[in-house]
């Protein structure tokens, strides 16, 4: 089932242009009838240099998705293009510059044109604008809250965002709530919660659980030596990181005792 949502998701044009853009050199290189055309002194074949700098995409790929916890194909390659796209300009640049400036041109069009499409499916989140309604709604006693600190712009985030979405739809209740706030756009709440929000941030995106008011877990979170622990974040892992089950059972049962509270009140 995943494997066929990948495949539908990949239909869509951000996706099919994007690999399309970062595999230009090495088919246009390597299709005869193109090759001769753009490149008439060449034979055709990926030099040292030009090797040297695929291996080291390579690498700086599967670096940097693993550091983000993609897990799906679609994962890989949307945490993938910017580094494939960089790596295509400096091979178009260096082969040639009248061909590395147009291709530059159509990468920044097209990320003009075609963002990255954003989650869709169901969810039941609240999205905070800056972190004073988050506070205040942090201020309401017997409520947990799931809250999601993210940039619309980070590929680690926007990976996450349906996974979020499953877990606020399938765990949602009255005292058991779950929201997002966007550090890109509210940079104080970045501050506030001591997060960086750089390109290269790892605390993107985080997630921080409340009890009453009162933050008990994050993930990722510093160690003892305040090393940032690497936190992969897949459902099954959110779920066991903070016992999403368990909590929601505990709520469950705090919910169903003020019913039943109230009811008795009313008997009285």
């Amino acid at each position: 089932m995943a494997f066929k949502s990948d495949l539908k998701q990949l239909i869509k044009p951000y996706y099919w242009v994007n690999i399309l853009l970062s595999i230009s050199y090495v088919i246009s290189k390597r299709t005869s009838v193109v090759c001769n055309y753009l490149f008439p002194d060449s034979d055709c074949e990926l030099d040292s240099r030009e090797t040297e700098i695929l291996f080291f995409l390579i690498i700086v790929v599967m670096l940097r998705t693993r550091k983000t916890g993609s897990v799906t194909m679609v994962n890989y390659l949307s945490s993938s293009f910017v580094y494939t796209k960089v790596a295509n300009l400096i091979l178009w640049l260096y082969a040639d510059v009248r061909y590395g400036l147009p291709y530059g041109a159509i990468v920044i069009l097209t990320a003009l044109l075609l963002p990255e499409p954003s989650y869709s499916g169901p969810e039941n989140i609240i999205y905070f604008r800056g972190p004073q309604t988050l506070d205040e709604e942090l201020k309401k006693k017997n409520t947990t809250w799931f809250v999601c600190l993210y940039a619309a712009w980070h590929p680690a985030c926007v990976n996450f965002a349906p996974i979020f979405a499953e877990l606020s739809s399938s765990y949602s209740l009255e005292n058991l709530k779950f929201g997002k706030l966007d550090i890109g756009r509210y940079p104080d709440g970045a501050t506030k919660f001591r997060i960086q929000d750089g390109p290269t941030s790892r605390q993107l995106p985080t997630v921080l659980l409340f009890k009453d008011g009162q933050e008990v877990m994050r993930k990722p979170m510093p160690d003892s030596t305040g090393k940032l622990q690497k936190f992969l974040f897949s459902k099954d892992n959110m779920k066991a990181a903070f016992d999403i089950d368990g909590i929601y059972q505990e709520c469950k049962t705090n919910m169903v005792t003020k019913e039943n509270k109230k009811k008795t009140e009313k008997a009285d």
